[in-house]
Parts: C-alpha cells; structure tokens; sequence
C-alpha cells in the first residue's frame, strides 16, 4: 500500500484530520496560528489550560460531489483537531483569539513570569 493511502486510511479510520499549526514565541507570549480557510469562526472551538492549546472545528462541504469526478482531492473536510503542549506556563484567562478575513486563527497566550519581580503597591495601614 502506497503511503499517501495509508495516510489517507489512518485520517478516515481517526474520522478527524489534524490542523496544521506554526507555533512561536515572543518575550511575552507563545502564539499558534492555523490556516483554516472555508470554515466560520463559529465551527471552530479553542480551548487553553496553562500547560496546552486544542483547537477543534469542522470544516463542512457545501455541496455534494461525486467521488468519481474528483481530478484532485487534496482539501480535508470534516471534522478536525490539535493539540498542543506548550513549552512554557501561560495564563490561560488573558489569552485572546482571532480570525482573519484571510482564513488564519490566531492564539496569542500570555506567557506567566512566575520569577519576575514586581513592584508592589505600599498601603497605609487603616
């Protein structure tokens, strides 16, 4: 069997396809961005805890097409998912998420600086 078809087998046997993600970092955040083009912002479901990000949609076909006039079939339609464990603790109530106009998520999560100092506010005792 040709790995292109058992690739193809493995994605129908799992029922989900896996997103493609590019994952990066700034000094103060760690940021995932999908391409996820043909779907509504209201498909896609983003969750984060402190340690990982999973992003789920479905990405659903508007009309029907016969398998046999297919002349390429590269697109994945259905149901999708990822996961990913985050190289360092972020805040995961401060993250925020976007859709573009031009198809692409985007996960900005505030990174947690646990050994940074901060100033703290002095009060007047009462």
């Amino acid at each position: 069997m040709a790995e292109k078809d058992k690739f193809e087998n493995s994605l129908e046997e799992a029922g989900e396809g896996q997103l493609t993600v590019d994952v990066y970092q700034t000094p103060t955040e760690i940021v995932v961005q999908a391409p996820i083009a043909g779907i509504h912002k209201d498909d896609i479901d983003v969750e984060a805890t402190s340690e990982s990000v999973t992003i789920r949609g479905e990405r659903k076909r508007e009309e029907k097409i016969e398998e046999s006039d297919y002349l390429y079939q590269e697109c994945f339609w259905g149901r999708f998912s990822r996961s990913i464990i985050l190289p360092e603790e972020v805040d995961p109530d401060k993250a925020k998420v976007y859709f573009g106009k031009n198809g692409v998520l985007t996960v900005r999560l505030p990174k947690v600086h646990r050994g940074m100092a901060r100033k703290l506010q002095i009060r007047a005792d009462e």
